[in-house]
Formats: structure tokens, sequence, C-alpha cells
């Protein structure tokens, strides 16, 4: 099932009492490709975002990352292998600046506790994370902003922090929980700008996402699930004219339709 033995559900349930969230899941993703998991509300996207990310454990199923299984691993061992997840709401430390947001996020690369690098003791790894830091602010675009408090930042900029933090924390696949939830038309280009960056970068993508024209201009491939089940699969212009889709996601009318 996994796409060239990258990552890969397969037969994935998560049950929360006699309720199926998530039931007999199996897609897999390519390494390189920007991936799309889509569905209306309800539809299981954030609990399998919660499983593959380790804040949940499966009921059944299997969770394939470069052959190894990590259903039911913690969430420090995921991100340490190299599956990085963001979240819905921006998760910053917003009287930390810009910089030291994105040090915090490369502590689990290093011996010495995110509390003892801030104070400014082990000299050589707080070089080491803040050139690394600095690297990533640049990369993003937020280099000139480095000293400024995180909760100063535009709606925009606070996204694109939180994806810094994630790259901070050197992923292979990242995940991206509405990336561009909440943003203007300009906020939203720039954020497929970051994207598409980071992608180039040998990163590959797996994000849930509302933004039906972000999706389709963005994703090299889609899944699409509802009440926890896999409903279709396709290229965007194939999902854009599925009629399932249309019906279960995109409703009637729908401009993205």
């Amino acid at each position: 099932m996994a796409a060239n033995g990258f990552f890969s559900v397969e037969n994935l349930s998560k049950n929360f009492g006699g309720l199926a969230a998530v039931s007999d899941l199996s897609f897999a993703v390519k390494e390189g490709e920007i991936r799309g998991l889509i569905g209306p509300n309800g539809a299981g996207k954030t609990t399998v975002f919660n499983l593959i990310s380790g804040f949940y454990r499966p009921s059944a199923g299997k969770i394939l990352y470069r052959g190894g299984n990590i259903a039911g691993l913690k969430s420090h061992q995921i991100a340490k292998k190299g599956v990085v997840r963001t979240f819905q709401g921006t998760t910053l430390f917003q009287e930390f600046t810009v910089l030291d947001n994105v040090i915090v996020g490369r502590y689990m690369h290093t011996t010495v506790s995110m509390i003892t690098g801030l104070l400014g003791t082990a000299r050589a790894n707080e070089r080491e994370n803040e050139a690394k830091a600095l690297e990533i602010l640049s990369f993003l675009g937020l280099a000139e902003r480095k000293d400024e408090l995180a909760s100063n930042l535009s709606h925009g900029h606070q996204r694109a922090l939180g994806i810094a933090i994630g790259l901070a924390a050197e992923p292979k696949l990242l995940m991206l929980d509405e990336p561009f939830a909440g943003m203007n038309s300009e906020e939203t280009r720039q954020m497929m700008d970051h994207i598409e960056k980071v992608r180039q970068q040998g990163i590959t993508i797996l994000l849930v996402e509302h933004d039906m024209q972000a999706v389709m201009g963005l994703c090299d491939y889609i899944t699409v699930i509802n009440f926890g089940r896999l409903l279709a699969e396709g290229v965007p212009a194939a999902i854009r004219s599925n009629k399932d889709v249309i019906e279960a996601y995109l409703g009637k009318g729908s401009h993205a339709a």
C-alpha cells in the first residue's frame, strides 16, 4: 500500500466508545508530493492527523513511515523520526520573539533542555540552533521580524511562523492543519508560495484544508474522506468533477466545484 515505501495508513480505525470516527481507512502518500486530505465537517480529518502524529492511539490498523509502523508511538518519538505536525490554531509562544519561537522548535535535536538554552547556557548548542532558526526565518521571509514578539505579527505572518517552527524540527513529512484558515487572498497566495518552497526543499506535505481554491491550486493529489471512510482520491481536476465529492463536501453551486 505504501507509495514508494514512504508513508501510508492501512485499515486505520479509531473508535470513541460506540462512535467510529475513522473506519478502515487506507491511503498512501508519495515522497515529495503535496497531498490534500479533505472532507466535510466531522469527516474525521483531524482524528486522522491526531492518529498519525501520536495524539491518539489507533483502535486498529497501521501507520507506516519508511517501512516502519509508527502507530501508537508517542508524539515526540514520531516527530524525531521526521513526521511533524502543525496545528489548526496557531500554537506560538506569544511573548517570545519570532526567533526564540523557532529556536524552541529546534530542541528535539539537542541534548539540552529548552529552558537551559533560553537562559544562555550550553552555548555551542545555542549558537547552532540560532543559526538554523535564522536560516529558516530567512527562507520564509521572516528574518527582518526576528526580534518582534510573536503576538505582534499579522495573522499571515503568525501562520508562517507556525510553519517555521515545524521546519525547525527537520521534518521529512510535514503535516499542515488548515494553514490557510482566516487568511485574506494575498495572505493565501503568500502561504501557497511558502508551502511550494517547502516542498522544493524535499519535504513531503500532507495538509488538511477547507479553502478549496488553495487545495485545488496547490495539491498534486487529493484524498477525500467522509464519515471516517475513504470517499474518493485523485488529481484536483478529477476531485473537482467527482459527483460524490460535490454532494458530500463541496455542495451544490460551490464556486470550487
